[in-house]
């Protein structure tokens, strides 16, 4: 036999043991599977994140009541039959952001412009009522706000002879929303009166029991609202469920001579369903991020 000769298979020669990646050590420490991948987190419960839901959710209601849509209860019976007392109308916000201005026809709520209001009662809420008022899920019940509807805007003329029609740069409205057995104006007939720029004239529907421009003339503002003192339009009546309808503007104000511009309406959805609206995808966004597993490479 010669010496030195080898029986058997050759053993294999020793490899130098590959260096750990400093990324697979900081991923694969503490958790990791069979075949080397990291084992998912576990996943949260649904009932922690239920406080985060809650807050996201509340946060988006209360920029929506801030900036876009906000809920009115109507207190009187003014607008009949349009509105009844107890209504709860949805406001749009959103439009006068972007320099939009009240148009004729629409149903406006506006802020109290020359102490319209005094010495009328002011319902007083709980706490729980003016919380839920503050984020937007129940009207407010301590603002002194009216609500009328937009017969002429800044440059236009407005008249109503006792008998006769309301008229608006000489042209006859026809107003069907009058509330039944009432007149136009026979209980205050005014003008020819000019709107000033960047002015209003309302009048309730229930012309017969609303006190609107026609009864505060010898006021400061003349009976003319303000466009900075409106707060929105009236676009939709969402409670009662059985009352549930759109406000449009009737056709009348849509004739020659009068015509209204086209403006862009912003209908959300009420502040707390839209806020939760948003609030899930972005609970759900996160509760992937944090049950999402690493893969090592």
């Amino acid at each position: 036999m010669a010496v030195g000769a080898r029986s058997g298979r050759d053993e294999p020669e020793e490899r130098p043991e590959r260096p750990e990646r400093p990324e697979e050590a900081v991923e694969g420490a503490t958790e990791g599977t069979e075949d080397g991948g990291a084992a998912p987190r576990p996943q949260r419960s649904f009932w922690k994140e239920l406080p985060l839901l809650i807050g996201i959710a509340l946060l988006l209601a209360l920029l929506i009541k801030t900036f876009l849509v906000q809920a009115f209860s109507i207190p009187s019976d003014s607008m009949q039959n349009t509105l009844q007392r107890g209504d709860r109308v949805l406001v749009d916000k959103l439009t006068p952001w972007f320099g939009s201005e009240p148009e004729r026809g629409e149903v406006v709520v506006f802020h109290d412009p020359a102490q319209w209001l005094a010495g009328e009662p002011t319902p007083e809420p709980n706490v729980f009522q003016k919380v839920l008022s503050f984020i937007g899920l129940m009207p407010s019940a301590e603002e002194k706000d009216l609500i009328k509807r937009t017969i002429a805007v800044g440059g236009d003329t407005v008249e109503c002879k006792k008998g006769g029609p309301v008229t608006v740069n000489g042209k006859v409205l026809d107003e069907p929303y009058i509330f039944p057995g009432n007149t136009a104006c026979d209980d205050k007939p005014f003008g020819p009166l000019k709107v000033p720029k960047d002015h209003i004239w309302v009048m309730g529907d229930h012309r017969q029991n609303s006190y609107d421009s026609r009864w505060h003339q010898d006021d400061v503002t003349k009976g003319f609202v303000p466009n900075d003192k409106v707060v929105g339009r009236a676009v939709v009546v969402a409670w009662p469920l059985n009352r549930l309808a759109t406000l449009p503007v009737p056709d009348t104000f849509d004739q020659p001579g009068i015509g209204n511009q086209a403006a862009a309406a912003a209908i959300g959805l009420a502040p707390a369903a839209a806020g939760l609206a948003g609030a899930v995808p972005l609970v759900l966004w996160r509760r992937r991020r944090l049950t999402g597993g690493h893969t090592a490479r």
